[in-house]
């Protein structure tokens, strides 16, 4: 496996019950390999800032993750500019958890696995940013250029076939009950 381009190694020996605040920010070269990364045209900030603390189940890493990127329009390839301020939760473990222990618990924190070392919170921040993103962007003229391509909206699609009568037959029968 090879390194993460935006790697912030923090020692869990250092880490004590009591939090303390982590500011992480990406260099140029990660910035641009992190674009690579995710297929970006670019990541022009990254930075995150952390509470992290111990606790019994792992180390807990609390903050924001804020960002600036540039997106390709996934309908034209136009840039389209995109802020991030993704607040995180995460609770980093030695080892995967098992399905019983996994909590559905809408308070419940994001479980990342590390090496019992050292918790990597660039790799955090990235993925994080990477999450938070639209995965198919739409740019302002999207829609003009797939109407130019034939392409029709959902609202403009009607049933064909033998199904188009189907919803006024429904009806009808619903109305005689």
């Amino acid at each position: 496996m090879t390194a993460p381009e935006f790697s912030r190694l923090e020692r869990i020996d250092t880490i004590g019950e009591g939090e303390r605040t982590i500011t992480v920010i990406a260099t140029d070269a990660e910035r641009v390999a992190l674009a690579k990364r995710f297929d970006l045209i670019s990541v022009d900030r990254l930075e995150a800032r952390f509470a992290v603390r111990r606790d019994a189940a792992g180390i807990v890493a609390r903050g924001t993750v804020d960002a600036a990127v540039v997106q390709a329009c996934s309908v034209t390839d136009d840039a389209l500019s995109v802020t991030v301020s993704e607040p995180v939760a995460l609770r980093f473990v030695d080892h995967e958890p098992d399905a019983e222990e996994i909590e559905l618990d809408p308070e419940a924190l994001d479980t990342m696995v590390f090496d019992g070392a050292a918790v990597d919170l660039g790799e955090a921040a990235a993925e994080t940013m990477a999450l938070s993103l639209d995965p198919f962007p739409r740019g302002p003229n999207a829609a003009a250029a797939l109407k130019a391509a034939g392409v029709i909206s959902e609202e403009e699609a009607k049933p064909a076939g033998a199904l188009a009568g189907l919803k006024a037959a429904l009806e009808k029968r619903l109305d005689r009950s």
